[in-house]
């Protein structure tokens, strides 16, 4: 997934899981410090990438925050992992619960 580009819309930020959007926002953050750098040193050539790079930031704070609220569904993946594990305690549960 490239920052600063369509592929970032939130349609395609829903399929992606929570560790993963935490990467593209370090790496967006990393780009725009660099792009900010540049500006300063007069060494950029495309302004219009800062507006696209803080774009792209925002969006994944507000999707990361969403999954937080309950707002926006956890990606598929991410959701069933959690289930499984509770799945498999209460079958630890409950045949530890038989043997005694």
């Amino acid at each position: 997934m490239s920052i600063g580009s369509k592929n970032l819309a939130p349609v395609e930020l829903d399929k992606i899981e929570d560790s993963v959007l935490i990467e593209e926002l370090k790496k967006a953050k990393e780009e725009l410090f660099n792009l900010r750098f540049q500006s300063a040193t007069g060494q950029l050539e495309s302004h219009g990438r800062l507006r696209a790079v803080k774009r792209d930031i925002a969006r994944i704070y507000t999707v990361i925050r969403e999954r937080e609220l309950g707002i926006r569904a956890v990606p598929a993946a991410a959701a069933v992992k959690p289930a499984t594990k509770a799945k498999k305690a209460e079958a630890t549960e409950a045949a530890a619960t038989e043997e005694a």
